[in-house]
């Protein structure tokens, strides 16, 4: 008797071989080939196993080091700076008592942009030359020469930190914005009645309640800023002289232009089991903050 493959299986099973050639087998080989020394101009180097030799010579570059570092940095100031931005957007959004649907819809405007295209229009708006922000500051008395924001190693990483508060700040305020709306008033009135200050209110009743949904955006966002590489590589390509180099424009670098695609891949890995650390870390204080808000409310 001929054994027939459930129904669900079946409807299931285009979905699964389409996983599995897409995601499954390139996520196999690249995991293969970080234990051999794989150059795309040698493809035949791919045969050639070496054992932990790639990480260890991952755990022991200190280029890798340094932007693992600068992508620390990176994530730690836009990811407070995008929270606290977003915070204050949606609550003057839930203060609104009119047009609240039109400020929602503004307030996504920045999602709707490709990475690529949030790249190129901050590249042209600190272009020290013909850029809109030199040009305002000259307009206005606050400085007679053009400042060089994607030359200067410092001002470049500024730069590409304003490009990614601007395009994903509306991350945090539409997930903050939605605990507002879900939040009980009872709490906050009672509060009033007992004689708090906003401040008090705020500390105390609110952002106890909008706390889960802020980590909520906090673990979104931090795999993106980890694995960010579209605007680095768009505003400055790493430059100048690596100064903005992350953990991906690095291991692209690796991967292409050094056409050492074994060793990318090991950094590649390294890479997802820091991140995978950090989604732990913010994993962990949502849930304290669900527990609390249930010990609490």
């Amino acid at each position: 008797m001929k054994s027939r493959l459930p129904a669900p299986v079946l409807l299931l099973l285009p979905a699964i071989i389409v996983l599995v050639a897409v995601i499954v087998v390139p996520l196999l080989f690249s995991f293969y080939s970080s234990f051999t020394p794989f150059r795309l101009t040698r493809p035949d180097s791919l045969w050639t196993f070496i054992g932990t030799r790639n990480y260890t010579r991952v755990l022991s570059n200190w280029d890798f080091w340094v932007a693992f570092g600068r992508t620390i940095l990176l994530l730690t100031i836009a990811l407070n700076a995008e929270m606290l931005l977003g915070l204050g957007l949606a609550m003057l959004v839930n203060k609104a008592t009119h047009g609240q649907r039109l400020l929602r819809t503004l307030m996504m405007f920045p999602m709707m942009f490709s990475p690529v295209l949030v790249g190129f229009q901050f590249k042209f708006l600190f272009n020290d030359n013909i850029g809109l922000v030199n040009n305002a500051l000259q307009s206005l008395g606050l400085t007679d020469q053009a400042i060089p924001w994607l030359i200067n190693g410092n001002l470049a990483l500024f730069s590409i930190i304003v490009a990614e508060v601007w395009s994903s700040t509306s991350v945090f305020a539409i997930l903050i914005l939605a605990g507002l709306l879900a939040m009980p008033q009872e709490p906050v009135e009672a509060a009033r009645v007992d004689g708090c200050t906003p401040w008090q209110t705020f500390r105390y009743v609110t952002w106890p309640f909008v706390m889960p949904f802020a980590f909520i955006a906090m673990t979104i966002r931090s795999l993106d800023v980890a694995r960010a590489y579209d605007i680095v590589k768009i505003m400055t390509d790493g430059g100048p002289a690596g100064r903005t180099e992350l953990l991906w424009t690095l291991i692209g670098r690796t991967a292409y232009s050094d056409a050492r695609m074994g060793l990318a891949n090991a950094m590649a890995y390294v890479s997802i089991l820091l991140s995978i650390l950090f989604t732990v870390y913010f994993f962990r204080k949502l849930a304290a903050a669900r527990q609390q808000i249930g010990a609490e409310w």
